[in-house]
């Protein structure tokens, strides 16, 4: 069997619970349905006043110089991040501002966001895959966006919610083609 495809998630959100940080699970959840995967979760609340602290990368402390170098081996990038007046959080761009230059150059992300009503929705189009652009990052086509009424108890509840994780993931696994689930490891 390959060795499973490498995915590490960010969740952008320094609270906890979040309704971020679930919509990081649902969408690893479904793609180990389809995927060899093997996650990790950099969860921004956990880093983000030692990574607030760091004006350069040589200043990070050992464990958030760990959590970007996992960022940076990647083979899927899961990115998340809350609304926080139009835009993700400041911390949240401060990480990946602390990537190395060609870090991310060619790797594919997968785009994340939740806010406060639809009207965010299109800070994935208009915040989030410019970032990653800018960062030569291969964004794929489908992002997915929640709203508060698609979450009870900060787990997805929402049908809509539920079929667009579906959509992104059905979109992605064919692009880790050697890391496809067999019907047997599906089973199992």
């Amino acid at each position: 069997m390959a060795k499973p495809l490498n995915v590490v998630a960010v969740n952008g959100s320094a609270q906890q619970p979040s309704r971020t940080l679930a919509l990081v699970q649902a969408l690893l959840a479904e793609l180990d349905t389809r995927l060899v995967i093997q996650s990790r979760i950099v969860n921004l609340g956990e880093i983000a006043r030692p990574l607030g602290g760091a004006l350069t990368r040589a200043e990070l402390p050992a464990e958030i110089e760990a959590e970007l170098a996992a960022i940076e081996a990647a083979d899927l990038l899961l990115v998340a991040a809350p609304v926080y007046r139009g835009s993700y959080p400041g911390h949240f761009k401060h990480l990946f501002d602390l990537a190395g230059q060609e870090a991310l150059v060619d790797k594919p992300v997968l785009l994340a966001a939740t806010g406060g009503s639809d009207r965010h929705a299109l800070v994935l189009e208009h915040q989030l895959r410019p970032l990653f652009g800018f960062m030569q990052a291969l964004t794929l086509p489908i992002g997915v966006y929640g709203s508060p009424g698609e979450f009870e108890h900060y787990q997805v509840s929402s049908p809509a919610l539920a079929e667009r994780i579906r959509l992104a993931a059905d979109r992605a696994a064919p692009l880790f083609a050697e890391h496809r689930r067999t019907a047997l490891q599906r089973v199992a």
